[in-house]
């Protein structure tokens, strides 16, 4: 695990964007990312739209890490996040982008999923993944994986149904089985509110076995890009 820090938001974005960039720039073939959704996602987006001209979008193929079960035009959506703030600014093709379906029945959304992914390299029975990127709640969760849900770190399936404890909303997500398969992991965290939370995580104290993050971020392909305030700075 290592740690990259910046000054505020915009910067610690600025840098994951470019990180993506030479990531894309390195791989052989094919690069398959996988994207959350959320607040601190959309800056990345918007940085990446910033030099968009610079990324080789053919080389993308492009997956989520997690849905709400809401239709694609829903304002909860992650797709409709990521396509308002990204995809119809770039030249990514849409038969290289493979959407969650939060319209489906949950059951058939991962049945659907299971199946899509199946075109990522294998390795050891799970998705290879060339980058996840991660956020975490101020509750440590991370992808749809509550810390009421840690069934979903160990379950021998790729995809799964999480449901958030504060709303009941059912939602499809990685599991950490396909998370951990990742080539590499990326937490994205910004913001004071995650201060508490990722200084118990990062110094292995307080309640950090009960966060869903702790268990993913404890590996070494993983890298996270924070923020000042988001490490109480």
């Amino acid at each position: 695990m290592s740690l990259k820090r910046y000054n505020n938001a915009k910067d610690t974005a600025r840098q994951l964007a470019l990180y993506i960039k030479q990531s894309i720039d390195n791989s052989t073939d094919k690069f398959y990312l996988a994207i959350s959704g959320g607040s601190t996602p959309k800056m990345l987006f918007q940085e990446l739209v910033e030099i968009e001209e610079l990324i080789k979008w053919d080389k993308v193929m492009l997956f989520w890490v997690d849905e709400r079960c809401v239709p694609p035009t829903h304002s909860e959506s992650n797709y409709k996040m990521t396509y308002d703030t990204l995809l119809k600014k770039v030249p990514l093709s849409a038969a290289n982008v493979f959407r969650m379906k939060g319209e489906l029945l949950p059951e058939d959304s991962v049945t659907d999923y299971t199946e899509a992914v199946k075109i990522i390299p294998d390795f050891g029975g799970y998705p290879a993944f060339d980058l996840i990127i991660l956020g975490m709640g101020d509750d440590g969760h991370t992808a749809s994986i509550f810390p009421t849900e840690k069934h979903l770190l160990e379950t021998p399936r790729s995809i799964g149904i999480g449901i958030n404890p504060y709303t009941g909303q059912k939602r499809i997500t990685l599991t950490g089985s396909a998370i951990r398969n990742a080539k590499e992991i990326i937490f994205h965290v910004t913001g004071k509110n995650k201060a508490p939370i990722l200084n118990e995580i990062l110094e292995q104290k307080g309640e950090y076995l009960n966060y869903p993050a702790y268990y993913i971020c404890k590996q070494s392909n993983v890298v996270w890009f924070v923020d000042k305030e988001a490490l109480g700075n």
